[in-house]
Parts: structure tokens; sequence; C-alpha cells
């Protein structure tokens, strides 16, 4: 079982404000949905409900919750109280790879119980003024490659790059 992280921040660690994705990247979208497709991805229930209603669940994806509320339900989701539950209902599914996807609790979650195999990051150029942010982690452990390069366009408001971390085992 191999699993990832994928966050998009702000240049303050900034992932979001008010529940929602503070910028309009489509190649950051783009990349997101490439590279989570047709794997399992874990939220949290805010993040969840912060997917507008016509795109949740995320197609073609295994969606999976994360809630302390034992009775929440989601059409088409499976839904767990812990991380440990999630990982350990999917730990034989060798075939996929589990992309932990935010919000801010879950992101410090699995950094904290060190799960997490690989991360995929995207950097924004810019300060949006988040409410939420992406846990510091220690950089030493990582080794970190350059995956993507988007510069300003007119699709693109702000330049990014996405790196890819993997853990020094």
């Amino acid at each position: 079982m191999k699993v990832s992280l994928i966050v998009a921040m702000d240049k303050n660690r900034g992932i979001g404000k008010n529940n929602d994705l503070m910028w309009h990247l489509p190649n950051d979208m783009r990349f997101f949905k490439e590279t989570t497709v047709n794997h399992i991805v874990v939220m949290g229930r805010k993040n969840y409900d912060s997917i507008p209603e016509k795109y949740r669940p995320l197609p073609n994806r295994r969606n999976v919750i994360l809630t302390r509320n034992s009775n929440f339900k989601a059409k088409d989701c499976d839904v767990f109280n812990s991380l440990d539950d999630a990982l350990g209902a999917y730990e034989y599914d060798s075939e996929k790879t589990i992309f932990i996807i935010g919000g801010g609790q879950i992101y410090a979650l699995a950094l904290a119980q060190e799960v997490v195999d690989e991360m995929y990051i995207t950097y924004v150029d810019g300060d949006y003024d988040a409410d939420t942010f992406f846990p510091e982690f220690d950089e030493s452990k990582w080794r970190k490659e350059l995956v993507l390069k988007q510069e300003k366009d007119d699709r693109h408001k702000n330049s990014f790059e996405v790196f890819r971390y993997t853990f020094n085992k």
C-alpha cells in the first residue's frame, strides 16, 4: 500500500479560505485529476463538503471521508472515523495509491502519524490570506524533484511549481 499526499499552497502555506479553494489554476487542477484518477482519495468531511455538489464524489476515484460523526453518510463514498481505519481498509490493495487530499487537519494527522510515502506539493506564487494551512514538515527527510512548472498566462493568474517529495526511508 502506497500513501501519497497532494496539496496546493500559497507562499504562506495557505491551502484554503472559508472552506474553499483560493485560486483557479486549470493546469494544477488537471495535474490533480490525472494524478489521483483510478486511485483512492481520502479527505476530511469539511473538505468533502467544499467540493461543489456536481463534482462529488470525485469521479473515477474511490472517495473516502474521515469524520468524527459516526452517523455521517455520503452517497457512493466510504466513511471512516479514523485515519488508521481508513488505511487499514485498503492496505491489501496494492494496485491503487491512497491519496490524502486534505484539508489541514487530515494533512497534519497523516504527517504526524508518518504514514506518507510521497507528497505532491504545488507552490502557488501569491499570498491569499488563507485561514487553513499546510503543516510544517522536516524537508531534510524528503527527496525533492520538480514535476511541473507553469508560468502566468491568460488562464493562470499566478505561476506555480509542482514538486514530488519522496520519503527517505
